[in-house]
């Protein structure tokens, strides 16, 4: 699945545009979730040297994105376009309710019930596809 994940108050606390101290089980949790196979979006509002500087903070942690503010590596940034990320799961402070902390972010994706609606999505997506191809 394709993980966007928030940077300020989500990976460190809320220090814009400092960056604040790492959020407990922050990055073991998205290392975890990356040998798991997800692809992992940071998907933040910086931009420039700050974008670059919570990069090689990622970096420095063990983290290296599947893209950064964009859908995959290769696309292009438009000004004409929203940066809205395509993806399954975004993790926000700013949901509903705020950050709910790492260690539930990984029991929701870790849970049995995760693990069947991930197969469940993986099994629609392949049967599109033979649907489209089958005679």
């Amino acid at each position: 699945m394709k993980i966007a994940v928030d940077f300020d108050g989500t990976i460190v606390e809320n220090k814009y545009p400092e960056i604040g101290e790492e959020k407990l089980f922050a990055f073991e949790t998205l290392k975890q979730l990356q040998k798991r196979g997800h692809q992992i979006i940071l998907w933040t509002y910086r931009t420039g040297r700050e974008l670059d500087e919570a990069v090689n903070f990622c970096k420095a942690h063990g983290v290296e994105f599947y893209a950064v503010n964009n859908n995959y590596p290769e696309e292009k940034p438009s000004d004409g376009l929203p940066r809205k990320i395509n993806a399954d799961i975004y993790i926000d402070d700013r949901n509903l309710g705020g950050f709910i902390e790492w260690g539930k972010v990984w029991q929701i994706l870790t849970d049995e019930s995760m693990e069947a609606l991930e197969s469940q999505y993986n099994k629609s997506k392949k049967s599109f596809f033979l649907k489209l191809f089958k005679k």
